[in-house]
C-alpha cells in the first residue's frame, strides 16, 4: 500500500508522526501511539498517564479526549520496512545522525563509482573488451 502523496511541496515525506495505534491499544490506541512515536514501552505510557490522573484527573481526561479525537489511525504500511522505520525514527529524533550517515553512504557510493570509471578507462577493460570482441 502506497503512502499518500504530499500535497504541497513543503510537506515532508516522513511517515514519522503521531498517531493513534487501536490495534496495540487499550482505550483508542492514544498511549500506544504516543510509546510508538517515542521509542518506549507502551505500558511506561500507561503507567505515566495512571500516575498522572491522580494528580491531574480532569485535565488528562480532557487531553486525552482530544487526543483520541484529533490524531489520525495509524496506517497499517507506514513503513516500507523495518530499515526504513530506522531511517526515519533517526532523521526526526537524530538529523544530525542521519545527515552523517547519508553523506558516508554517498562517500561509499562515490568511491564506488571512481572505481568503476577508472576500470572502463584502463587499458585492462580495452584489453577484456577486445578478447571478448574476437570468442564472437
Amino acid at each position: 500500500m502506497d503512502r499518500p502523496s504530499s500535497h504541497t511541496p513543503y510537506e515532508s515525506p516522513n511517515p514519522h508522526r503521531l498517531y493513534r495505534n487501536p490495534q496495540q491499544g487499550v482505550l483508542g490506541g492514544v498511549c500506544a501511539g504516543i510509546a510508538e512515536y517515542f521509542g518506549v514501552k507502551p505500558l511506561a505510557v500507561r503507567l505515566a498517564v495512571g500516575v498522572g490522573l491522580c494528580f491531574f484527573a480532569f485535565p488528562l481526561v480532557i487531553g486525552y479526549g482530544i487526543a483520541l479525537l484529533a490524531l489520525p489511525v495509524r496506517p497499517p504500511q507506514l513503513y516500507r520496512n523495518p530499515e526504513e522505520e530506522v531511517f526515519w525514527r533517526t532523521v526526526s529524533t537524530k538529523p544530525d545522525r542521519s545527515l552523517a550517515g547519508l553523506t558516508q553512504r554517498f562517500r561509499d557510493f562515490e568511491k564506488r563509482i571512481a572505481g568503476c570509471e577508472a576500470f572502463v578507462a584502463s587499458k585492462e577493460f580495452e584489453l577484456n573488451r577486445a578478447i571478448r570482441d574476437l570468442d564472437r
